[in-house]
């Protein structure tokens, strides 16, 4: 039996805002705390009425009354006893805990390889990341492949079902990533998922089959009164190692549902896009389609014109310096 200070850590570790998420709920930030409001998983509406204190872990909703904690909301939902709810809530915790681990250890593992591995960083040094410290900061690892099965096996302890289930091995139980520049994803500080760039054959992208998380680093850029948002890693990092510290990416061009909520929390900031300048014309046409969002959501959007045929990366692989960097930001559109 459960005591009162257990289901209190079982409600930290379980943040009722985190909690939500899994059933893809979406919410605005409103005011200047951790209040945010979306609409009502407990009953139907078109006018967002539910309510969450991040700080306090309760919801109301003034639309259907109810209100209290996540096993408060957990009883609604499910339609459970308090004890029935808590049982729930156990299995779940207990299954979380175990993932975080298991991606943990991953991580750990693929952090201590790339030093070992001289193809990882000739490759960093080719995308002009050559700061071991920016290493650490953006938690950077390789995936040589076909390792990471045993180790997690015969040196973590971890259950070959949980290693498929969460997709670091694929159905052969061959690991999912082989010659790959490894970043974690994180979300509210936990790891979600792992972003993988390859440094041979393609596909250049790959990610667990799992929610990618939040925008990279947010926790530590959301006070920022402007943002810098590029699409992938390598961006992000030689703005980084260039001194532009306000900068994230959605590692990719198109922002989740959450992200967007991430970014548009604040009616002040202004936000710099700086997606690719490819041939195409697709990442331009991604910017100004989100520039447009971001604008009706209240916030001031630019678009940064790079030259013809670059990302940020290539930008200053190419030779470009922060001033030729910081001209683009004062002439964005």
């Amino acid at each position: 039996m459960w005591n009162c200070k257990d289901i209190e850590k079982l409600k930290r570790d379980l943040p009722l805002l985190g909690y939500l998420k899994r059933f893809n709920w979406t919410a605005r930030r409103v005011g200047s705390g951790q209040e945010y409001v979306g609409l009502c998983l407990l009953h139907t509406e078109t006018r967002p009425s539910f309510h969450v204190n991040a700080a306090k872990n309760l919801f109301y909703c003034h639309g259907c009354g109810y209100g209290g904690d996540l096993i408060r909301f957990v009883q609604v939902y499910f339609d459970l006893s308090f004890r029935d709810s808590v049982a729930h809530l156990v299995k779940e915790w207990t299954q979380t805990a175990s993932d975080d681990d298991l991606l943990g250890d991953t991580v750990a593992f693929y952090q201590y390889q790339l030093n070992r591995h001289q193809e990882a960083l000739d490759y960093l040094n080719q995308r002009g990341l050559r700061d071991p410290e920016l290493y650490r900061q953006l938690g950077l690892g390789y995936a040589p492949g076909c390792s990471l099965r045993e180790h997690l096996l015969s040196v973590c302890g971890h259950r070959f079902d949980r290693l498929a289930a969460l997709g670091l091995i694929n159905q052969q139980g061959r690991d999912s990533f082989f010659r790959r520049i490894m970043f974690p994803c994180l979300d509210q500080g936990r790891i979600v998922n792992l972003y993988g760039r390859s440094i041979g054959q393609p596909p250049p992208h790959r990610f667990l089959p799992h929610a990618k998380g939040g925008l990279v680093a947010w926790e530590t850029l959301r006070g920022a009164p402007s943002v810098i948002l590029v699409e992938g890693l390598f961006d992000l990092a030689v703005l980084w190692q260039a001194g532009f510290r306000n900068t994230t990416s959605a590692l990719g061009c198109h922002l989740t549902a959450d992200q967007f909520t991430q970014l548009s929390d604040d009616p002040g900031r202004q936000v710099f896009i700086a997606f690719d300048s490819d041939a195409n014309a697709a990442g331009q046409r991604a910017a100004s389609r989100l520039a447009l969002q971001l604008h009706k959501a209240g916030l001031q959007a630019r678009i940064l014109r790079l030259p013809d045929g670059h990302d940020p990366n290539s930008f200053f692989v190419s030779g470009a310096s922060a001033t030729d960097f910081t001209r683009c930001l004062e002439e964005a559109r």
